[in-house]
C-alpha cells in the first residue's frame, strides 16, 4: 500500500500530449499527487498542466530530461513522499501500468522499470533497436541480471534510492543504462515489469533530432565507463541510509 505517492512528469514542449496524460493519471492513479516539471518549454505546457490540476515547477530554460526528473525527486524528498513514479510527458507511458510498477516495489524491488521489450512485437526503428540491444546486453552483464529496456523512462522507486537519485550522481540528460548500473552498484534491487508503450500523442521525439543519436551513444558509453571507474560504495551502508 502506497502511503504517499508522487507522479513526476518531466515535460518539454508537450502541450499537445500532456492534458490527456494527466487525465489518465488522475483516473488510473487517483492517490498520486501530480507534479509536472516544465523544462523551459516555449509553448503552453505549464498552462495545460495547471489547467488539469497538476502542480508545476518551471525551469527558466531547457536543462535536459535528467535535470527535470531530478527536480521532481528533490521536490519529493523535501515534501516527504516515500514513493515516486516518473512518467514521460509525451503520452507513450500508459498510466494503467503504474499499479504494476508499484506492485513490484511492494514485492521487494527498490526500482521498478517498465519494459516495452517484455511485450512481443513492440515496433522500433532499426538503429534505435540495435542501440537499445547493445546497451541492454552491457547493462545485463554488469548488473548480473537480464535487462531488456535500458532506455525506459517509465520507473517507480521508493526508500533510500530516492536520496541517491536526488544526488549529484544522477545523469543530467539521458539517465538510461548508466543509471541502472549506478543503482546496482549502490546495492539496490532492480525489477523490470512488462508495459505497453503507446504512440506519441503529439509533438516529436527530441532524441531523434540532428546529431543527438550519435551524441547519445557516445555519452552513454563514457558515462558507463565513469561509473565503473568509481569506487563502489559500501552496500550495507547505502541500503540502510535514511
Amino acid at each position: 500500500m502506497v502511503a504517499s505517492l508522487l507522479a513526476v512528469v518531466p515535460a518539454y514542449n508537450e502541450e499537445e500530449s500532456l492534458g490527456a496524460l494527466l487525465r489518465d493519471l488522475r483516473a488510473k492513479v487517483p492517490n498520486a499527487e501530480l507534479l509536472v516539471v516544465d523544462d523551459g518549454s516555449v509553448d503552453a505546457t505549464a498552462a495545460v498542466a495547471r489547467a488539469h490540476g497538476a502542480r508545476v515547477l518551471s525551469h527558466p530554460h531547457n536543462l535536459g530530461y535528467g535535470v527535470a526528473v531530478q527536480t521532481g525527486l528533490l521536490y519529493a524528498l523535501r515534501r516527504g513522499f516515500d514513493t515516486v513514479v516518473h512518467v514521460d510527458g509525451d503520452g507513450q507511458h500508459d498510466p494503467a501500468d503504474v499499479p504494476r510498477l508499484l506492485a513490484a516495489l511492494d514485492a521487494g524491488a527498490d526500482v521498478a522499470v517498465g519494459s516495452r521489450f517484455l511485450v512481443r512485437g513492440y515496433p522500433s526503428p532499426l538503429l534505435r533497436r540495435l542501440g537499445s540491444r547493445m546497451f541492454a546486453a552491457l547493462a545485463s552483464l554488469i548488473v548480473g541480471q537480464r535487462i531488456t529496456d535500458p532506455t525506459s523512462g517509465f520507473r517507480a522507486m521508493r526508500g533510500p534510492v530516492l536520496s541517491l537519485y536526488a544526488s549529484e550522481s544522477y545523469p543530467p540528460d539521458y539517465p538510461d543504462a548508466d543509471l541502472l548500473i549506478l543503482t546496482h552498484r549502490h546495492g539496490f534491487r532492480i525489477c523490470e515489469v512488462a508495459v505497453e508503450m503507446q504512440p506519441r500523442r503529439g509533438g516529436e521525439a527530441k532524441l531523434h533530432r540532428g546529431l543527438r543519436p550519435i551524441y547519445y551513444v557516445i555519452k552513454m558509453v563514457l558515462s558507463i565507463l565513469v561509473i565503473l571507474l568509481r569506487r563502489a560504495p559500501e552496500r550495507s551502508a547505502v541500503r540502510h541510509a535514511a
